[in-house]
């Protein structure tokens, strides 16, 4: 039994039910798993996990300025233990950016740190654009727009494949 911590960055909420189904997957195979929010995790001791994972959500085409710092401040600790990154974009509904040796947004996080995840995946996100502030519902409309996406402002539309997050909660769990 191993025990594993889950540090996750979201925007809308998105990002934390894909660490929400990572537990009950992790936890099937019986591990302890600590699911927390990055804004919270420098309360916690992470030498006593075994495991580190990190989930980071994409908006307007970066992660969140506090993963970058947690990496940077915990490198050490997270080259010392078995570890995985994902990231959440909208982007990876797409077939041919899905893979994180595809995904553009994944790949140009690698590049900006000098932490080497172990193990990495992308998820493709979600568009809920009645859930927006109306500059958010704006500029993500504009994008779709560009990317040949939903652009309808009543859409919500889940494109994440949960078989995809399933198999990754068993990776971690094996790793």
């Amino acid at each position: 039994m191993s025990k594993i911590i889950i540090i996750y960055s979201t925007t809308d909420g998105h990002t934390r039910e894909i660490c929400s189904r990572l537990l009950i997957i992790i936890e099937k195979n019986n591990n302890v798993v600590t699911l927390i929010p990055i804004e919270n995790v420098n309360k916690l001791d992470l030498t006593v996990f075994d495991k580190i994972v990190i989930g980071a959500s994409i908006r307007y085409g970066k992660h969140n300025a506090k993963v970058y710092e947690f990496i940077n401040k915990n490198r050490q600790i997270l080259d010392a233990k078995p570890n995985a990154f994902f990231s959440v974009n909208v982007v990876a509904r797409k077939p041919d950016k899905n893979r994180p040796e595809t995904n553009p947004y994944l790949q140009k996080f690698l590049m900006q740190i000098l932490w080497k995840p172990k193990e990495l995946a992308v998820f493709a996100g979600k568009i809920d654009y009645q859930k927006y502030k109306i500059w958010d519902r704006l500029m993500i409309r504009m994008i779709m727009w560009i990317t040949k996406g939903p652009t309808d402002p009543k859409t919500n539309i889940e494109f994440t494949n949960w078989n995809q997050v399933n198999a990754f909660g068993q990776l971690i769990s094996k790793m």
